[in-house]
Parts: structure tokens; C-alpha cells; sequence
């Protein structure tokens, strides 16, 4: 067995991997892109951090790479999809930084609270200015946490020994999880309203790129103080700017920007602005773990099979996975609908199979795609059909499979179902051969329409006119309709739009704004599938 280290790693992890009996270890940190195409020639897994990039080209130079592993939480660096199609399992280190990034999250709170840079700068500066660093108290105050995934539940758990009251905003974390960390699940308008602090713990998607921008600081509580070590992309720094400026913004705490480094370091030099250059991450303890982590689960697959932190999904016979491929898709394509029908929390998802997908074999993974489907946009760690399950135990949300005999309109079924604080969200589907996604059924309402891209998803009366009212407010917005499918049901009908979403995201969302404002339209919301 042969191992590949491209980038620097820690001794012990080095180490775990040459306890391995017959095992050759090669380390080749900043061997030129020729000498490690030539290293992973023969090799059985890579290792690298940021600074290797495992592209196409160089899994195509490793006929027997079994795994690709990252040191780290993310996997931009790393062709996921080529991987894939290789049959190349990718595995991370999600979660083995969370406290070193929840303790700078607490250092910027601190710092922010007591003027700790200004402070020290004076002193240096040989000036005794004890009046004009007077501070505040965490103790008492209300600390909002944006996204309670790991990190966010350990800035929880260290902002209660302070004595701050916590709320968070997280629609993917269920009642009791928040309860265990003294945490109050609230809309993102409350948590603004009512937070002295707010701390960002969400991965940069569509829906949360730039959401702190004027019309949310507009919504803060005024003397808010914003903390943001996840990512630069979720606070429009302009907006932030102008926020500070009228005094709604009292300081920020920033260790990620929107580029970095910076171009414009105007917002950095704020005396309001306390900033450091993306190290929340980098502590001898986080490097040391993600070294050992992944270290380990490369260890654990080459030498018994066990898939740990994969962010692709697991190996299985060929001929199997080439016929469930679709339905792969499929299903993570209905839960990801049925996760954007609505914002809410998520208590259960249930995946049910009809007709023959009920007799095949290998289905199970079926339900591990819903999930994915589900969790994914909202989890800044990679999650995959392999983790799938994981993340949602992690989170109290319960999967539930189930197989049906009853006789349906189709060969084959899937049905997802999402139970939510705000109610039942249900859509099913099929695929039609070869390969063509379709949607068939969404709310128990019969509508037939192609999966993929953007789809403006509508519940209204049932009456005349509605469609073309859509049509013109679409295309007054400049936004081609791709195909129309409406299905009508007892209680009124649903409509299924699929657009070609123009450059600006904000121009399909302005007019969905004023669909929305149509009579007879009960809902309206924007799906986006990858």
C-alpha cells in the first residue's frame, strides 16, 4: 500500500500511517505538479491541505488511487466530481477545528467588548488613556448565533459560562438540541431585533451570500456588534460600512472577508472594526487534529473498508450503482425541494418507495441522497450519501424509510416527506427512461413537471386568469419561462414554472415579490437545484 503526503502534515499523523505494517509512506510536500504526478503513479490514497490542488489531470495520473483525503473542512481544492466519476472516494476532517474557531469567535467578542486592540495601542504609544477604554459586561447580554451547527453549538456552550442569554436562528436543528445549549430557536428578523451580539456560523450558499446587507443591519437591534468567522461572502461589507457609520453597527469582529486578502482595506482599518487575517482555524491543537482525523480515515478505509467523513458517495458494484445513478439524483433533488417549499425546521424525513424501486436492492441509499438533499445548503461541512444520516442524527431529525405494495400511476415512485414545525412538505417522483428526472406530485396534488435548474413553485385558487398574470409579471422581469406544468387538486391547484433564472438573482426575486402580491396566489417561492 502506497501513500502519498503532497502538503505538510503533522508528525503523529505520519506516524499513524507508517504503524501500518507493508505500508510505503511518501511525503513530497512542494514537489513540483510533475514529481507528484509521478509519486501518485502508483499510489493508493493522496494527502494534501490547500496548497495541492488534486485536479483531473492528476487523479488521471493515479490508475490506482483509491481515496483522495483533505486536511481540512473543505474541499475546494479538490475535484469531487472527476473523483467521483473514477470511483475515487473523497473524505475530509469536518468539525475538528470547531473549538479553535469558537474560541476566536469568543476572543472577538471580548475584544470588541472591551476595546482590547485600542487599548493596547494606546499603551504603546505611551499614552494612559483609562478613561476612554471604559467597557462592558458579556455577562447579561443577548448573544444571537447564526447557524447552530458544531461550531456555533460551542460558541453556545462558551457564551453561557459567560452568563448571555442565547437565541439562534437555525432551521435545520431540532427544539431539544437547541434546548441542551440554553438556546432559543428564533426567526433571523427576532434574533436581529433582540441580540447585542451576533456571531455567522453558516456556509456561504445562494441564499445566505450577502444576507447581512442593509435592509437586514436595518432590522438590528441599534449598538448590534456582529462576529463573522465563517465566511467574508455572508456580510456585504459595504452595507456593514454604512451600518457602522449611522451607529446601528457599534463594531464588528471580522476574521474572513469577501476577498482575500483585501483590495480595499478601508473596512479593516475602521476604528469600530476589529479584524484578523483568517486564522480562527490555526491553532497547533486544530492542525494537529486534522492531521490525525484524516490521517485516520484514510488508515481506516484502505486497510478495513470503513468510509468515514466521506463527501462523495461509497463504492458499490458497478452494474448497481449505474442503475440507481438517476434515482440518486432523483432523490436528492426532491429533498432539496421539499427543504426550499418552505423555511422551517426539520423533525423528520421520511422516503418511501413504490412499485419495483420497493424490490431493488441497494435503495436504502436512496434515503441517504433525500438527505443529503435536505441538509445540504444549510451545513458548512460537505455532505454526501455517506454522511448523510450522520448529520441528520446529529441534528434529531429522524429518516424514515418505508416500502409500499399499493398500486401507483408509475413503475416506480419516490416519495419524500418532510415533517416541519410549520407542517407537512411532500412531493414525489420517477424517472422516465433513460434517464429524465420528473417531478409528479407535490402536497398530494398531481403535477408533472422536468427536474433541474430553477423553478418558481406556486399554490393558488383555482380559478381563470392566474397563469396568465404570472406569465406577464415574468415577463415584464425579463424572465423566460422554460415550461409551465399546473396540477389541480380539491382544495385549489399548484403550479410548476421551470425559468432560466437571469444573471442577477435579485431580478427573479423581485418578481416572485410581486407574484406573491397576486390575489389568488396563496404561495410563492423559488427553487434552485444544482
Amino acid at each position: 500500500m502506497k501513500i502519498v503526503v503532497a502538503d505538510n502534515l503533522p508528525p503523529s499523523a505520519i506516524d499513524l500511517l507508517r504503524a501500518e505494517s507493508g505500508w510505503t509512506i511518501d511525503v513530497c510536500a512542494g514537489r513540483s505538479p510533475a514529481d507528484l504526478a509521478a509519486a501518485v503513479a502508483d499510489a493508493d490514497a493522496i494527502l494534501v491541505r490547500s496548497a495541492t490542488n488534486v485536479t483531473a489531470a492528476l487523479l488521471a495520473a493515479a490508475p490506482q488511487l483509491r481515496v483522495v483525503a483533505r486536511a481540512g473542512t473543505g474541499v475546494d481544492n479538490v475535484d469531487v466530481a472527476a473523483a467521483s466519476a473514477r470511483g475515487i472516494l473523497v473524505v475530509n476532517a469536518p468539525g475538528a477545528n470547531s473549538i479553535s474557531v469558537a474560541e476566536h469567535a469568543c476572543a472577538l467578542m471580548l475584544a470588541l467588548a472591551r476595546s482590547v486592540p485600542a487599548a493596547d495601542r494606546a499603551m504603546k504609544d505611551e499614552r494612559w488613556d483609562k478613561r476612554r477604554f471604559v467597557g462592558s459586561e458579556l455577562r447579561g447580554k443577548t448573544l444571537g448565533v447564526v447557524g447552530l451547527g458544531r461550531i456555533g453549538q460551542e460558541v453556545a456552550h462558551r457564551a453561557r459560562a459567560f452568563g448571555m442569554h442565547i437565541v439562534a436562528h437555525d432551521p435545520f436543528i431540532a427544539t431539544e438540541i437547541a434546548d441542551g445549549f440554553g438556546a432559543r430557536l428564533v426567526s433571523l428578523d427576532e434574533l436581529c431585533g433582540v441580540a447585542d451580539y451576533v456571531t455567522l456560523h453558516v456556509p456561504s450558499t445562494a441564499e445566505t451570500r450577502g444576507f447581512f446587507n442593509d435592509e437586514r443591519f436595518a432590522r438590528c437591534k441599534p449598538g448590534i456588534r456582529i462576529i463573522n468567522t465563517a465566511r467574508g461572502e455572508l456580510v456585504d461589507g459595504q452595507a456593514l460600512r454604512r451600518a457602522i457609520d449611522a451607529g446601528i453597527v457599534a463594531g464588528a469582529g471580522l476574521d474572513v472577508f469577501e476577498k482575500e486578502p483585501p483590495t480595499d482595506w478601508s473596512l479593516a482599518k475602521l476604528p469600530q472594526v476589529i479584524s484578523t487575517p483568517h486564522i480562527a482555524a490555526s491553532t497547533a491543537e486544530a492542525q494537529e487534529l486534522v492531521g490525525l482525523e484524516t490521517a485516520a480515515a484514510v488508515r481506516d478505509f484502505l486497510r478495513d473498508g470503513t468510509v468515514r467523513n466521506a463527501v462523495n458517495f461509497p463504492s458499490m458494484p458497478a452494474n448497481e450503482m449505474q442503475a440507481l445513478q438517476p434515482w440518486i439524483r432523483l432523490a436528492e433533488n426532491l429533498g432539496a425541494i421539499a427543504a426550499q417549499l418552505s423555511p422551517a425546521r426539520v423533525e423528520s424525513i421520511g422516503v418511501r418507495y413504490y412499485g419495483v424501486l420497493a424490490e431493488s436492492r441497494g435503495v436504502d441509499i436512496l434515503a441517504a441522497s433525500a438527505t443529503a438533499g435536505v441538509l445540504r445548503p444549510i451545513l458548512s461541512s460537505g455532505v454526501s450519501i455517506v454522511n448523510a444520516r450522520a448529520a441528520a442524527r446529529e441534528r434529531a431529525i429522524d429518516v424514515v424509510e418505508s416500502r409500499s405494495s399499493r398500486r401507483r400511476d408509475f413503475v416506480s415512485l419516490l416519495s419524500v416527506k418532510l415533517q416541519t414545525s410549520a407542517g407537512e412538505r411532500w412531493v414525489e417522483g420517477t424517472v422516465f427512461e433513460p434517464a429524465s428526472l420528473r417531478l409528479v406530485s407535490v402536497q398530494g396534488v398531481s403535477v408533472e413537471a422536468p427536474l433541474g435548474g430553477t423553478m418558481l413553485m406556486l399554490s393558488n385558487d383555482d380559478q381563470p386568469g392566474v397563469i396568465g398574470e404570472v406569465g406577464t409579471i415574468l415577463g415584464r422581469h425579463g424572465v423566460n419561462i422554460a415550461s409551465f406544468a399546473l396540477g389541480r387538486g380539491e382544495s385549489g391547484a399548484i403550479g410548476v414554472v421551470n425559468v432560466d433564472e437571469p444573471n442577477a438573482t435579485q431580478v427573479l426575486d423581485a418578481a416572485v415579490v410581486e407574484i406573491r402580491r397576486v390575489p389568488a396566489i396563496r404561495e410563492a417561492c423559488v427553487i434552485r437545484l444544482s
